[in-house]
């Protein structure tokens, strides 16, 4: 019999029309849904997640809490710790009043020139799986709505808006869709997001894959939303595609009315349609009658930034310690790197959010050595782009802090003006006042006493422009976008020039006229004005970083990518650090052989220097408390509690999965289930750092490997582990599986099949104990996951290749195990 709850919104469908019906199918307005008062439905709000929520609003008016993003959170390998993020999320969410967050991402790691790998957990489906579910569960427990996507194949970013992803069924099965399945099954996700990408010849929003697995196998009662504009036919409608984002247009609306009319489509599938869209609504308040489904209190603001610090922390992963950490207490330190001064705290594209305030790695070092001499220089030149003005170095006109932001009709006249306490302005709520204009016009009196001679401004936008500075015309152009940019990219980091400003003055009053053109996502707008990067010598800026470093206790250099090399839109041409940062790494090692290097990445770079240095540490992209967590690590104030999510290649010409380019609108995943270090190990190539590693401050030993055949459709695995060190510390234990006789199937080389983060004091131990279900054994054939009998390796250890334990077990012939994932379920005394 149907739930109560299922007949309640079915009569509530009853009272409407086939024109209301239909409307609540696609978006109002780029971020909210349609309302229907005559049913007591509010417009639910929709915002962009993974690293934090935004909001109807992507400014500094209304600042969000930047978390680490998902490959930093993912890098903790602990469901304990990326479940206190969703939390988070969701309390950021009721704070901004904000129904749904369109996070996480949950595709596939494939390869590391993929441009969104940021955004991602992991190359590994089963610790996608196992931290997308707990993400997704302490998001909704406040109530508000978690949206797994990008459904599915969905990898890299080249032609990503029409690109065919060709794979094999058993790869799709075992890597791709077992991302996104325990997150359905055991997480509850109220949403999936559909991809731009065709899979196999059908557009992910008209594609089978809606129905199988994802409806009749998982039992997903929930909504399908489209990524924005990836809905581009009527005949989507047919499918279990729910919601066309964003709105009011798209290809639905009235000539969906018409079909259902002419029965061309049943109005069943509207029906569904609407129950689905109704059956969120309910779940996040926003039906008459029905109370938001919350089990969570709202945390306060310093208790989500205390999440997103220890979050951070506990994604840093110490890839190599050569005994110079923890930090004792320098007296001197050498704090080396543009991004030592000015943080990359997350990826670009449209999961960047505008934190209120942001800790830099050289403000937190100097906040926890308080007594030593912390001296700064730059080493290289990361930035690509524009920089923002720095906040107090411009006025508006009339004296207020901030620039004077006009909006101008094509006849000059003002239509409205705000008053903006930032340099990069966008829009990308929906039509707005900004994009109606036909000119904006940013005025503001600029500090320029530490400049002689001329001003070098940035000014970026898809438009024409203007420059006028004291009164007189310096420049005018056209800024426009190469053919067949991403669109996306267009406005999320748009076409910037140089201009040269006389300085003769203090200050130098400055208008800068934008007269936007086509090219970008509709009734969406990106507006800058900052400084470009700095053009001074490389050899000059090194010198001056080894000057600085000689006179050091210790050497602290941060290393990392930019927007314009890691950001949505497109792909990696290179995994190299950008600039001179390799060379820098290289001379400051030289003169103090105790450096450390701190690389702020959110993918992994190659790293020729590794071996030279005392200690490299990833930090990812942490976000907003990037400093004071970096501080925290470095001291040993907290562990550094991070282990790798995705292997890190010591050369580009190694790594075993490159191919992210289509080729005549195919792009063929070939290497099947061999993605990640499945495919590392398949290589014979040791990497730089495998998959899974990670060092920290104490000693462990593992013992008593056991493996017990409890029950007919599982086996029970167990190991102890001790922490012979001195202090507190974290393990992760890794579980792994192999075939170990000859086997008919093709298998990965091993594959993880569980893990567990250990928590212990000095001299405490504890037994970890495992179910493993067939599943986990299990492989794809003929429509069906099957059981191959024989015997299988168990290993059990630190990293992909560092296992220290193993064992064999018999499994015997099975049944075609079940088509809905078993939960692995694992208890320890930590």
């Amino acid at each position: 019999m149907p739930d109560p709850t299922t007949e309640q919104l079915r009569s509530l469908i009853s009272r409407l029309t086939l024109d209301e019906k239909v409307s609540l199918l696609t978006g109002r307005d780029s971020w909210t849904m349609q309302a229907m008062p005559s049913i007591g439905l509010r417009s639910i709000v929709m915002s962009d997640g993974p690293a934090g929520v935004r909001g109807p609003r992507w400014d500094e008016r209304s600042p969000s809490c930047n978390f680490p993003s998902p490959t930093a959170v993912a890098a903790s390998w602990d469901r304990n710790r990326v479940r206190s993020v969703g939390r988070g999320l969701g309390s950021e969410a009721r704070r901004k009043q904000v129904d749904v967050v369109l996070a996480p991402t949950i595709n596939i790691q494939r390869s590391p020139y993929g441009g969104r790998h940021f955004e991602a957990f992991s190359e590994d489906p089963l610790l996608t799986s196992e931290l997308a579910t707990e993400y997704v569960s302490g998001i909704q427990e406040h109530g508000v709505a978690a949206t797994v996507k990008h459904y599915v194949a969905n990898d890299s970013e080249t032609d990503r808006f029409i690109v065919d992803v060709r794979v094999d069924e058993r790869a799709l099965r075992e890597v791709y869709l077992l991302a996104f399945e325990s997150p359905i099954v055991n997480g509850g996700s109220w949403l999936v997001m559909s991809a731009y990408n065709s899979i196999n010849g059908a557009t992910a929003s008209e594609n089978p894959l809606l129905t199988t697995p994802l409806s009749d196998e998982w039992g997903f009662d929930g909504a399908v939303v489209s990524d924005w504009t990836a809905v581009r036919s009527l005949d989507s409608a047919r499918h279990p595609q729910d919601i066309v984002m964003p709105g009011p247009g798209g290809p639905w609306g009235e000539r969906l009315v018409v079909a259902v009319r002419s029965g061309e489509i049943s109005v069943d599938l509207i029906d569904r349609k609407v129950l689905r869209i109704l059956r969120l609504a309910a779940r996040v308040g926003a039906l008459a009658g029905f109370e938001a489904d919350r089990t969570a209190e709202p945390s306060t603001e310093r208790e989500v930034r205390g999440i997103a610090r220890a979050a951070a922390a506990d994604g840093m992963v110490l890839m190599r310690n050569d005994g110079i950490l923890p930090l004792g207490t320098p007296t001197r330190v050498a704090v080396i790197g543009e991004g030592a001064a000015v943080a990359r705290t997350q990826g670009g594209g449209s999961a960047t959010v505008v934190p209120a305030s942001v800790v830099s790695p050289l403000e937190g070092i100097r906040a926890r050595w308080p007594q030593a001499t912390v001296e700064w220089s730059r080493g290289s030149v990361v930035q690509s782009g524009l920089a923002e003005l720095a906040p107090g170095s411009y006025r508006t006109p009339d004296g207020e802090p901030g620039l004077l932001v006009r909006y101008l009709d094509e006849d000059g006249s003002e239509m409205g003006r705000d008053v903006r306490e930032a340099s990069s302005l966008v829009w990308f709520d929906g039509a707005s006042i900004a994009t109606a204009a036909a000119v904006v016009e940013f005025a503001f009196e600029y500090d320029v006493r530490d400049i002689s001679g001329t001003l070098s401004l940035g000014v970026g936008g898809l438009s024409d422009f203007e420059v006028v500075a004291n009164g007189e015309t310096v420049a005018r152009g056209e800024l426009r976008t190469a053919p067949g940019d991403d669109r996306a990219t267009a406005v999320l980091s748009p076409p910037f020039t140089d201009v040269a400003v006389p300085v003769t003055g203090a200050t130098v009053d400055l208008v800068v006229r934008f007269r936007p053109v086509p090219g970008g996502i509709p009734d969406s707008l990106a507006l800058k004005v900052g400084l470009p990067p700095v053009t001074t010598d490389a050899g000059t800026l090194i010198d001056d970083a080894v000057r600085v470093a000689t006179e050091a206790d210790v050497a602290i250099i941060v290393v990392g990518t930019s927007s314009e090399v890691e950001s949505e839109g497109f792909d990696r041409s290179s995994l190299s650090l950008p600039g001179a940062q390799d060379e820098l790494v290289r001379a400051v090692a030289a003169a103090n052989p105790r450096t450390i290097v701190v690389v702020n990445s959110g993918a992994p770079v190659t790293l020729p220097w590794r071996d030279e240095v005392a200690a490299v540490i990833a930090s990812w992209f942490p976000g907003q408390e990037f400093g004071d967590a970096l501080a925290d690590v470095l001291s040993g104030d907290v562990e550094p509690g991070g282990r790798l999510p995705v292997t890190w290649p010591g050369h580009e010409h190694e790594i075993p999965v490159t191919d992210v380019t289509p080729r005549n609108g195919r792009l063929e995943y070939r290497e099947g289930i061999h993605v990640g270090y499945r495919a590392w190990l398949r290589s014979g190539i040791p990497p730089a750092y495998p998959f899974g590693h990670g060092l920290g401050y104490t000693e462990w030993v593992l013992s008593e490997l056991e493996v017990e055949d409890r029950y007919p459709e599982r086996r029970m695995v167990s190991a102890v582990i001790d922490n012979v060190g001195t202090r507190a510390g974290k393990a992760v234990v890794q579980f792994y599986l192999s075939r170990a006789d000859a086997s008919e199937v093709d298998r990965p080389t091993r594959w993880l099949a569980w893990f567990d983060a250990v928590h212990l004091q000095a001299g405490d131990s504890t037994r970890v104990d495992v179910e493993l279900p067939w599943r986990r054994f299990a492989h794809w054939e003929d429509g069906g996951w099957h059981v191959e009998p024989g015997e299988y390796r168990v290993m059990v250890g630190f990293s992909a290749t560092d296992l220290v334990l193993s064992t064999t077990v018999t499994v015997p012939a099975a049944p075609p195990a079940t088509a809905v994932l078993e939960a692995a379920t694992a208890s320890s005394g930590a």
